[in-house]
């Protein structure tokens, strides 16, 4: 492969990446046609997580106590676990982003089509009714949609700007999707095990328009489950914790062609506070690298990934109402990047050449009533 060649191949396999395996974009004397971009980037990026999957739970080694007086020597204990009554409603808030850039350094052709970014933003407030429990804690909840928007951007303009409470989007597709419903199965531990009774919403969306395929994209089953089952905790039979004790489980993010990651998020009771006469716990995240999948190993023989230096910090923070045994607030985190120095042969000067790529995603759910 001559130096121009294989250049040119980086250079647009990166932007590709960029695009979430979307389709390369376009060249600068092209329109941008908006609605052929979001029909084939917005879902992908709204579909790009893994489901979690729960592990066995460790625990951190506790430090030796420092000398104090006997009441504070011993840890706070609470039980973290979710409590449902038939009939109960609850409002929350769900946020998700999603941000994906390419940047070169050195001596780099001026092409637009060689640099660039992507974001996109989703917040929806829903409500969740409790319609029934079974004998083993798992439940029925119904979903209702109570407001959405949806910010979708590229490297010059936004691509799309959806806002529900905005009366001048009330003729908008995506507009449909407010008082829509659907019910879901959760598990005691807040797992979304099934999608039940979507059919309905999603006929509300036959005609085929870059906003219908959006929200047709927002009531698939795997995309249900990630909106309403991010956040796992210990099992019923473990959750009762003390300050210092953990729980972890494993959660996959797919980065297009730089490889999924799998990383063990490791759950820390690190405090219990007492606030306006309720109990709530604060829980830090922090993970470690996860043992590869064979899928995973595979993709790593076959993709270009050992060209780069990869690092990422995926953090996270809960806080748990244990009076009405309800998430009050949970957010986590992850920012990875890749890097790379062009070879002497794919360089046209002696001037290195970097090439960074980004990736951020982003998932906050809050209780709002």
């Amino acid at each position: 492969m001559t130096s121009a060649r294989a250049f040119t191949w980086l250079a647009h396999t990166a932007v590709c990446l960029l695009l979430l395996a979307a389709g390369c974009a376009p060249s600068a004397k092209q329109d941008l046609k908006p609605e052929i971009e979001l029909e084939k980037q917005i879902p992908e990026l709204i579909t790009q997580e893994a489901e979690p999957t729960i592990v066995d739970e460790a625990k951190e080694p506790k430090a030796e106590p420092e000398e104090q007086t006997p009441q504070t020597e011993r840890p706070i204990a609470a039980t973290l676990a979710l409590k449902f009554t038939p009939q109960d409603s609850t409002t929350y808030r769900v946020t998700s982003e999603a941000q994906q850039s390419v940047k070169w350094m050195g001596d780099v052709p001026d092409d637009p089509n060689l640099k660039g970014k992507l974001f996109y933003r989703f917040e929806m407030t829903f409500n969740q009714q409790i319609q029934s429990i079974d004998d083993n804690g798992n439940v029925i909840a119904k979903i209702t949609i109570e407001g959405l928007k949806c910010h979708f951007e590229g490297e010059e303009k936004p691509i799309e700007d959806f806002d529900s409470y905005n009366p001048k989007d009330s003729n908008h597709p995506l507009a449909k999707l407010t008082g829509q419903s659907y019910t879901i199965k959760i598990s005691p531990t807040g797992e979304v095990t099934k999608v039940l009774d979507v059919k309905q919403a999603r006929a509300a969306f036959k005609k085929r328009s870059p906003g219908s395929k959006t929200a047709l994209a927002m009531l698939t089953p795997d995309v249900i489950k990630k909106r309403h089952g991010t956040l796992v905790l210990p099992d019923t039979n473990k959750s009762q914790l003390q300050t210092g004790d953990n729980w972890s489980n494993i959660k996959t993010f797919s980065f297009g062609s730089m490889v999924s990651k799998s990383y063990e998020r490791i759950y820390t009771l690190k405090e219990i506070k007492n606030i306006d006469n309720r109990q709530v716990a604060i829980v830090e995240m922090n993970t470690i690298p996860a043992p590869e999948t064979p899928e995973q190993s595979f993709e790593e023989q076959t993709d270009f990934s050992e060209m780069f230096d990869s690092t990422s910090k995926y953090t996270g923070r809960l806080r748990f109402d244990l009076s009405s045994g309800k998430i009050e607030k949970y957010l986590e985190k992850v920012v990875s990047e890749w890097t790379t120095v062009l070879p002497p042969g794919m360089r046209k000067s002696e001037e290195p050449v970097v090439l960074i790529m980004g990736a951020v995603r982003a998932y906050e759910l809050e209780k709002i009533d």
